[in-house]
Formats: C-alpha cells, sequence, structure tokens
C-alpha cells in the first residue's frame, strides 16, 4: 500500500489510534499503522521523547510498507510505572512490551537512546529480532556519550532565552541548511494536533540521563555477538552522540553497513528522511 492510498484512507501518524496493552500488569501505550502482515518494526525513541517527538516523515515513510509499532517505554509519555535509570532495566522492558503483543520476531529502529536499548535487545534477546537499525546512537563506553547531560541541559538553556525547541540546537547544524531543517522538523512535529502524548515528566528524563550518563561510563561491550544485519546511519555533525560513534559501531558489527548524512547532526534521519526512508526500506527488505 502507498503513502498516497494510505493517506486517503486516513491512516497516518497524524491520526494513529493510540492503545495500550498489559505488561506485567503495567499498561504501556503504543501506536500501530502500516499493513497488517510481515515482520513489525518496532520505534525505540530518544531522551525525553513520546510518541510526538518521531518525525510523521520517517513515521510514515517506512509503514507505507511495513508495519510499525511505535511505544512508549516503562514511565515515559502515558506508559505507566517508574522509568528505570539503566538501559538493561530498558531493554528487558521493551523486551517484554514485544512479547506482551505476541510478536515472534521484529525489526528494531533505535534512535539515540532508542538505539542503546536496541544494542542490549541484540545481545539479552538475539532470537527476537531480525534486522537492526541504529540511528544517532553509539556503543557502550562511546566517544562524548557520557556528556550528553551537560551538552542537553546547556542547549535547554540556550532554547528557553531565545524561545526556540532545545532539539533545534542538539539535532541539528549550526549552519544554514541546519537551521532550515530544524524549522522543517519541528514543524511537522505539531502536525499531529488531536490526542497527542503525555510530555515526558522530570523524574523520567532525569532517571534517563542517568541511564545515557552509566551508559557512557560503561566498559565497551562485544559487538561481534551481535550477527543480525545492521544498518548504522546518522549526521557527519552529531554533536550529541559524536559521528565517531557511528563509525565505530559500524566497524565492529560484523554485518553492518553505514549512512553518513552531510551537514547534519543528531537528527540526520529527519533531515534527510525522504534519503533515510528510501535506505531504510531497501535495508529492511533485502
Amino acid at each position: 500500500m502507498s503513502q498516497n492510498e494510505r493517506s486517503t484512507m486516513g491512516t497516518m501518524w497524524r491520526n494513529a489510534p493510540t492503545t495500550g496493552v498489559e505488561v506485567d500488569g503495567t499498561r504501556f501505550v503504543y501506536r500501530q499503522l502500516g499493513p497488517d502482515t510481515g515482520v513489525p518494526v518496532i520505534f525505540l525513541n530518544h531522551l525525553a521523547a513520546e510518541l510526538d517527538r518521531w518525525d510523521p516523515r520517517v513515521v510514515d515513510g517506512i509503514a507505507a510498507r511495513r508495519r510499525v509499532i511505535v511505544f512508549d517505554n516503562r514511565g515515559i509519555g502515558a506508559s505507566e510505572g517508574s522509568t528505570p535509570s539503566s538501559v538493561d532495566a530498558m531493554a528487558r522492558d521493551a523486551v517484554a512490551f514485544i512479547k506482551a503483543l505476541g510478536a515472534g520476531q521484529v525489526d528494531l529502529l533505535g534512535f539515540s537512546l532508542g538505539g542503546f536499548i536496541s544494542q542490549v535487545i541484540a545481545q539479552e534477546a538475539p532470537e527476537l529480532v531480525r534486522k537492526i537499525i541504529l540511528a544517532g546512537t553509539g556503543p557502550a563506553g562511546g566517544t562524548g556519550i557520557d556528556k550528553v547531560t551537560s551538552l542537553t541541559l546547556r542547549d535547554m538553556a540556550k532554547g528557553a532565552l531565545t524561545l526556540r525547541h532545545p532539539e533545534h540546537y542538539l539535532f541539528f547544524t549550526k549552519t544554514r541548511t541546519g537551521r532550515h531543517a530544524a524549522r522543517a522538523f519541528l514543524a511537522r512535529l505539531k502536525e499531529r494536533t488531536d490526542n497527542r502524548d503525555t510530555p515526558v515528566s522530570i523524574a523520567a528524563f532525569v532517571a534517563q540521563l542517568r541511564a545515557i550518563h552509566a551508559w557512557g561510563r560503561q566498559r565497551p561491550a562485544d559487538l561481534s555477538r551481535i550477527r543480525h544485519p545492521v544498518l548504522v546511519a546518522n549526521g557527519d555533525h552529531d554533536k550529541m552522540v559524536p559521528s565517531s560513534n557511528s563509525v565505530d559501531l559500524a566497524r565492529r558489527l560484523p554485518n553492518s553497513e553505514l549512512v553518513l548524512y552531510e551537514d547534519a547532526g543528531h537528527g540526520g534521519i529527519f533531515q534527510y528522511h525522504e534519503a533515510f526512508v528510501k535506505r531504510a526500506l531497501e535495508f529492511l527488505e533485502a
């Protein structure tokens, strides 16, 4: 089914229904769209992000040909429970959610923090995973990851002073191209006007920062254990999770391919959403 056909039917990210599933007595919320058959693609989100922080062009683009499931992990958005302060615990919750849906096998699209979680899932529950896309992310102990807290808080303050969303600074370069991409991305995030998700709480945000800091200080893992096909994607000027980490991931993963987008930052897959969706679909369908 094409994106235009789905648009005609009214099934797009801007109006996809939000539903929930019980995971060991805790309700996790999610949205699903795209074809009802095939291996689903599970989207795992970034720091301080709930359902409505995903770029509609990326979700709709991949859902044009693949079943997409986007969820709030424990304590995030409208999902119940308390957000854990370790990536390993977040990965266990994600696995429990996937199993609660009854999915035998899934593909993972992990962005930033979601990419950390995806790596742990692939190592701890390899039989559950078919293919993985790691975007704007890095390995445990990766360069500069332990600096995410100070960088984020600084750009949050800058955003407050300039009346701009922090992602304007965190996700995009300072060039003319980067500034234009930031404005376009943030405008797209407002396209859904009804039944929006609950913003991430301060407690959940702090727990995520602790998990990211610990991941950055963690001993590097043996990524050669991840035998799945992996697509690694990022901008070539990511300052949140420095782009060198993407190169390192691709080097250390035995079955990987790498794409770096020119004059793009942490949100490279959103800035180059058309090229990314095309590459992601080719990878998932190969």
